[in-house]
């Protein structure tokens, strides 16, 4: 019966995050708000629940199965992969530097604020 609820939490989450991410037009996938509402909630209560760490648990278990269809979808469009080859690898690059510059940038804010806040 835990699976259940835990399942059902997940799911009435991401059908939140549909449902205000269609209703308000945002442009951030319905799913990802369902993760924010997640959270939220998560927050809110200060901890896991039973049910919803049996359930996230037992997806992570088969996460990897997930990656299989990427894989495929890899090796399907190769060709098409491979005429864009550049504009991928060059996006990667620039968006993986960004993201270490930005990450550091925060790490750094985020310390500052810590040892300042610790010395006073």
């Amino acid at each position: 019966m835990s699976l259940i609820m835990g399942m059902s939490v997940l799911l009435a989450c991401q059908f939140a995050g549909e449902l205000l991410a269609r209703g308000l037009g945002l442009p951030v996938p319905g799913p990802v708000v369902g993760m924010v509402i997640l959270l939220v909630g998560l927050v809110l209560l200060g901890r896991v629940p039973p049910s919803l760490r049996m359930m996230g648990e037992g997806l992570l278990r088969y996460l990897t199965l997930l990656f299989v269809p990427a894989g495929v979808g890899l090796m399907v469009h190769a060709r098409l992969i491979g005429m864009d080859l550049l504009p991928i690898v060059l996006t990667l690059v620039v968006s993986t530097a960004l993201t270490l510059t930005v990450t550091a940038w925060v790490l750094d804010r985020l310390q500052r604020h810590y040892c300042r806040g610790k010395s006073e």
